[in-house]
């Protein structure tokens, strides 16, 4: 069987010449860099295309739903963010109500503005002992159902980006009978399911859409990511969802998908089946390992929870006198170890089956050395959850409301001169990307106080158009 990297290596060393895109010609000559020219190629004969595939594309996608199991598999080059708009938005139609998690990533709020959707929020359960939103509860997910009969579809994130699993499976039950599909952005999960060490796929457990980043988690390129359609899930009703969200798909995705992420999509892909079970048996025992070490920590901590990706280590500062984000640079500085975020209590280190033992021994040895310098404080950091906000218009109503150009009907405040006003702009830090508020949600001073306590901790506050202020409502 040819991979599609092994088919593009093999075109290049024909005699064929590109009087065809992309213009290097698939030479670097010009511009002298070591990038991957040689197989960067356009649909030209024999190579498929991505929106009508019926050839190798066609193929390998078909490989990749092999492998998780699904009925239908695509391949996302525009990241999970265009998975997820398609999921979204081919699974409603404009005005439609869904039931969402408030901590779901901005894409899906993208989402809802573009179809002009009715959101329901459920709260994920917060550990304020550990500072960490917890899984979204099967029971909120059932209430909110019952209460909103005209609820179209139901999209949670799981894991979420610290680790957290919900449910899947009885939330799936849940929401099929009520005859709607279930979505969820597993974009941190495209390595669950393959060993016993991890917990199963959402695709297993049933959900309709499983959208997964393989670059978070697998070795593919970054912007790699596939959607998941599985009418193997137990809704009877033939909603049509596939033919929804293949057209947005077709809108959303580029025109010219690049054949080098394609390539890394298929090599991964391939990896997986042929020896992925081995480097996850390696994986599995390295990283249990290094959690083993962790758990001698006497002021820092190893977080997790009841069900947990273990793929995700994060280390808990609460109590210590540092933050989040001085550990995170103390790390980066003294040790030259790049974290992959920092929080107000916590940073994380995202692992894969690609990490040495080298390089985990690197981890484990510079955080018990700042461990050992390090003494527990009798006062722990102010918990910080999710904040539940007033929302007043959806998205949708914000935007037409807020006016554009001249006719703008919208001024900047302060974040405490804000309080009590309707947001015309989202406020996020990011990562993660869940948006602290949304247009159309009244600012509350818990809010207003978290932008403070995050910007004085160091963090950046995204999506406002101004340093320190955000837009509101001349006249909400």
């Amino acid at each position: 069987m040819d991979t599609l990297y092994k088919k593009l290596r093999e075109y290049n060393r024909t005699d064929y010449y590109a009087f065809h895109m992309p213009g290097h010609k698939r030479r670097g000559i010009l511009t002298g860099c070591d990038l991957p020219y040689a197989i960067d190629i356009t649909e030209i004969e024999g190579f498929d295309d991505l929106h009508h595939a019926r050839g190798i594309l066609q193929e390998a996608e078909e490989r990749a739903a092999a492998l998780y199991r699904s009925s239908e598999t695509h391949y996302l080059i525009n990241g999970s963010t265009s998975g997820i708009l398609s999921a979204v938005m081919g699974c409603t139609a404009k005005g439609d109500r869904i039931l969402m998690a408030r901590n779901c990533h901005k894409s899906v709020y993208h989402a809802v503005l573009m179809n002009e959707l009715r959101p329901v929020y459920i709260y994920p359960e917060f550990y304020g002992d550990i500072e960490l939103n917890g899984p979204v509860q099967t029971s909120d997910v059932e209430y909110a159902l019952g209460k909103y009969e005209d609820i179209r579809a139901v999209i949670i994130t799981s894991p979420t980006y610290d680790g957290v699993i919900s449910d899947i499976g009885a939330i799936a039950a849940a929401v099929h009978r009520k005859g709607i599909p279930l979505i969820v952005d597993e974009a941190h999960g495209a390595h669950l399911g393959f060993h016993p060490y991890f917990p199963d796929n959402s695709v297993s457990l049933g959900a309709d859409v499983v959208i997964h980043s393989l670059h978070k988690t697998l070795p593919a390129l970054t912007q790699t990511a596939l959607i998941h359609i599985n009418e193997k899930s137990d809704l009877k009703e033939n909603l049509g969802i596939s033919e929804g969200i293949r057209k947005y798909l077709h809108m959303l995705q580029t025109s010219s998908p690049s054949y080098v992420l394609m390539a890394s999509i298929d090599a991964c892909i391939d990896m997986m089946e042929d020896m992925g079970h081995l480097y996850f048996e390696k994986y599995a025992v390295l990283l249990q390992r290094s959690r083993e070490i962790l758990q001698k920590l006497k002021c820092l901590k190893l977080l997790e929870t009841e069900v947990y990706d273990k793929s995700k280590i994060v280390i808990s500062v609460k109590r210590t006198g540092i933050t989040g984000r001085q550990l995170y640079e103390i790390l980066l500085e003294r040790y030259h170890l790049q974290m992959e975020m920092a929080a107000g209590s916590y940073v994380i280190a995202m692992t894969s089956m690609a990490d040495t033992k080298e390089g985990m021994k690197r981890l484990t040895d510079a955080l018990l050395e700042i461990d050992s310098e390090l003494t527990v404080e009798k006062e722990g950091t102010d918990e910080f959850s999710l904040p539940v906000l007033k929302q007043v218009y959806t998205s949708a109503e914000t935007q037409s409301a807020a006016g554009r150009g001249s006719a703008r009907k919208t001024e900047s405040l302060d974040w405490k001169e804000s309080v009590g006003r309707i947001s015309s702009e989202y406020a996020y830090v990011y990562p993660p990307g869940i948006p602290l508020i949304v247009p159309g949600e009244e600012i509350s001073e818990e809010v207003a106080a978290a932008l403070s306590r995050y910007r004085a901790l160091g963090f950046s506050v995204e999506g406002i158009k101004k340093e320190e202020k955000i837009e509101v409502l001349i006249n909400g």
